[in-house]
């Protein structure tokens, strides 16, 4: 069954739509505040955000800037009066996918909620050269060949190639990987690093991950 979290503070709203996508087949959580969305959509790992934008304790902006720090991929929805072109771009700019104005019809929601849910599905992998990585599974490819990367391994391509084209510096890393309370030092990621390269077997100055020194890594094709 999947599941939607509703970050929405007014009861007539996410009463009403609670209800009908319960009646659709969807598991629904509620929170009725900014700080409350973030803390259910990291408890309840929800598969798509329907989210408003003025909302107690945070934004909507705010909130979704904080949900794209830690997932790139789930689906976010904008539930909001404001009609503005630059308010709608703002909107976007903070990561959200769709941007739904109030008023609106559930039979619209419920449709850009399935052409959501349907182009999520697609979304299963990344590449870098001829590196595959399965975002379901945890499996690595060279070319055909299989590739064995520990989960913390697997994580920090993952991280290098979501930002594929930018330097990566070594706290971010440390923060975006480890989490924010590792304690260790950040030479911890030359180790990962070069294990990562061993495995794939990537040249240290001409392949795929590249040091820049002082700063951290770069991922490019």
């Amino acid at each position: 069954m999947q599941h939607i979290l509703i970050i929405e503070d007014e009861p007539g709203i996410y009463n009403f739509l609670k209800q009908g996508l319960e009646e659709e087949g969807y598991r629904i959580a509620i929170a009725i505040n900014g700080k409350q969305g973030i803390e259910l959509f990291q408890s309840e790992k929800p598969d798509l955000i329907l989210l408003d934008w003025m909302l107690p304790k945070m934004t909507g902006i705010e909130v979704c800037k904080a949900i794209r720090e830690k997932d790139a991929e789930i689906p976010v929805l904008f539930l909001t009066a404001k009609d503005t072109v630059q308010e709608t771009i703002e909107g976007l700019q903070s990561g959200a996918n769709d941007y739904i104005k109030k008023p609106f019809s559930f039979e619209e929601l419920l449709e850009r909620i399935k052409i959501h849910f349907r182009n999520h599905k697609n979304i299963s992998g990344l590449t870098l050269g001829n590196i595959f990585l399965n975002l379901k599974t945890y499996e690595v490819k060279v070319d055909s060949l299989d590739i064995s990367l520990t989960q913390r391994e697997f994580e920090l391509l993952e991280f290098l190639i979501r930002n594929k084209g930018s330097v990566c510096k070594r706290d971010e890393i440390i923060e975006k990987v480890w989490g924010i309370n590792f304690e260790y030092d950040t030479g911890v990621i030359d180790v990962f690093i070069n294990a990562i390269r061993k495995k794939l077997n990537l040249d240290k100055d001409n392949g795929h991950i590249k040091t820049i020194r002082g700063v951290g890594y770069i991922a490019n094709d």
